[in-house]
Parts: structure tokens; sequence; C-alpha cells
């Protein structure tokens, strides 16, 4: 009977541990995957999608939420909060922009950023609630004639 308890006092213990380990790595996984080879399912300028977003917010979630879109605009913001690198695009209208949640292992070209550049940013499209979201971003800087 002592065995059998051995067994289990130790077998449990190594079993959550596998097992957190597992979802660690998972979750970390699914939040800090590169998109830099991941081909995007649209391409679109930021006026364009906030435009969209703007005139029909339903249909444009079933176009773009959940998908990895490919965007080109002018950097209106770029923060750091939080531990959250986030640039904010410009679009036509004064009140909506883009959103741009920049991935970690941007940071390099994040630090080449300046206000009123423009940039190519690849992200998953998480929909519109003030401005269109985008997680997960990855930074494509653009010379002035692209």
């Amino acid at each position: 009977m002592k065995t059998k308890n051995k067994f289990f006092l130790i077998a449990i213990p190594f079993f959550l541990v596998v097992c957190s380990y597992f979802t660690y790595q998972f979750i970390n996984k699914s939040t800090h995957t590169s998109l830099v080879k991941t081909t995007p399912e649209f391409i679109i300028t930021a006026d364009e999608l906030v435009n969209t977003y703007s005139k029909n917010e339903a249909k444009s979630n079933t176009l773009y939420a959940g998908k990895i879109i490919e965007i080109t605009g002018i950097i209106k913001e770029i923060t750091f909060l939080n531990d959250r690198t986030t640039v904010i695009l410009k679009s036509n209208s004064e009140t909506f922009g883009v959103i741009c949640d920049v991935n970690p292992n941007q940071q390099e070209k994040f630090k080449q950023l300046k206000q009123h550049q423009r940039i190519k940013v690849k992200g998953l499209c998480k929909g519109f609630l003030k401005d269109v979201i985008l997680l997960n971003c990855t930074i494509d800087l653009l010379k002035n004639n692209e």
C-alpha cells in the first residue's frame, strides 16, 4: 500500500507540471507566432479598411475578423504602454483608425518607426471597436515611392 501511495505522490505533481508546461507552450505559441511568412487573405489600405468597417461593421466582421490581413498606411501614433508596442495608422476619418498590436519579435523594426511614416503591417484582424484592431502584427518598412 505504501508503494502505491508513493507512486501517486510522485505521479500527480509530475502530471500537473507536464500539463502546465504544454498549456503554457500552446498559449505562448498562439499569441506570439510570427506572421512574417504567412500569406495574408486580404491586402488593403488603412483608409479602405476603416471605410468598410464604418459603413457596415457586421458585413466587415464576416469578411475580415479572424483573418490575416495586410494593410498599408501612415503612422498616426506610436505607443509603448504596459509592455505592449502599438502603432496606430491614420485613415480618412478623423475619429477612426487602425490599432496594430506589434509582435514582440518586431522590436528592431519598431525602433525605426517615426510618426507620419508609411508602413505595411500584417496582422490578425479582431474587429472594430472605436478603431479596427489588428493583433500579432509584423512590420514592413516602405520607401516613400512604394
